[in-house]
């Protein structure tokens, strides 16, 4: 299925997006598990203090932006698998647009967020 709303607009490019970006998120998460497992009790400074590091900001930017892509990549997938003209009749399109819109403006927003709370003036300035 060709679609406008697609990563890339190639199927073997998102599909090494989405690789590359589960592979950050993987190396993210078990740099996370590191620092809780060589850290015994870790207070707000501690973890403050290495969350706003500069290679943790960096590196957590990187990670947000490996999320963003690998959701869109995953979502659009589905949508384009699942929601056809062959299961649902001719509304299907106009289905998967709105869906596709939606998720993409979810996207924005937690990929705004993630960034104004790493690059913000603190964790507490947007945290709701």
């Amino acid at each position: 299925m060709k679609s406008a709303t697609g990563l890339t607009s190639s199927g073997s490019r998102d599909w090494i997006v989405q690789r590359i970006s589960a592979v950050v998120l993987a190396v993210y998460s078990v740099v996370l598990l590191g620092f809780f497992l060589t850290h015994g009790d870790v207070d707000f400074y501690e973890w403050s203090g290495f969350m706003t590091s500069l290679p943790m900001r960096l590196f957590s930017l990187i990670a947000v932006l490996a999320l963003a892509g690998h959701a869109w990549v995953g979502m659009w997938t589905v949508f384009t698998d699942y929601i056809t003209t062959g299961k649902l009749g001719p509304s299907a399109s106009g289905l998967r647009l709105v869906l596709q819109s939606l998720m993409i403006i979810a996207i924005l927003v937690f990929l705004f967020w993630g960034i104004m709370i790493f690059w913000g003036s603190g964790f507490g300035v947007v945290a709701v």
